[in-house]
């Protein structure tokens, strides 16, 4: 009886080694990324044409930093997990008048806050290799603070609908640990690379 109970629990053990060793067994994963062409970015220069086009402000210089986003999910199972994203980007542009050519005649500073509840579909899975897509849909808030050389500052803050359809996404490395590339379009780029660690 002692033997077989000794060969059941090695048996048992082998199993959640074998498990481990694939990845197989990591409910929890948390992961950062950097991405490219957002909603948000698509919106600043939606907002800047317009700002050229109707109100005789021409751009002259800008920066940008993000998308950068931080994201959870949780495995239900092998290839279903939830969890959520969360998303910052900042944009600051100046402008001049193109009438009088005042120099900085404005200059605009906006940042995006966006929170996403999503779900990520692992439909290919191996020890150091796998491809998945990911859905989230939630609420963008922004913040725009804008300056005039002779007028108050101004502040406003607006919210909207957002989302993340990355279509594929490939991520590579070890069983724990992992780089990822990811292309589609929303909220966290059209394309982003990043890296997660699964535990």
């Amino acid at each position: 009886m002692k033997k077989m109970l000794l060969l059941v629990v090695a048996a048992v053990i082998a199993t959640m080694s074998v498990s481990a060793q694939n990845g197989y067994d990591t409910k929890h994963e948390i992961g950062i990324s950097y991405g490219y062409m957002s909603t948000t970015q698509w919106l600043d220069a939606v907002m800047m044409g317009g700002l050229n086009i109707l109100g005789g402000l021409e751009p002259v210089k800008g920066s940008v930093i993000g998308p950068v986003s931080a994201e959870y999910f949780y495995h239900v199972n092998d290839w279903f997990g939830v969890g959520g994203t969360f998303t910052y980007a900042y944009t600051k542009a100046t402008y001049d008048q193109t009438i009088d050519h005042v120099a900085d005649a404005f200059t605009s500073k906006t940042s995006y806050f966006t929170v996403l509840p999503a779900v990520k579909f692992n439909w290919f899975r191996r020890d150091h290799f796998g491809m998945y897509s990911k859905v989230g849909v939630g609420v963008t808030i922004g913040n725009l603070k804008a300056n005039h050389p002779d007028e108050k500052p101004e502040t406003e803050t607006s919210w909207g609908f957002n989302w993340q359809l990355s279509a594929i996404g490939i991520e590579f490395g070890g069983a724990q640990l992992r780089g990822f590339i990811e292309g589609g379009i929303g909220v966290q780029g059209a394309a982003l690379a990043g890296i997660r660690y699964k535990f």
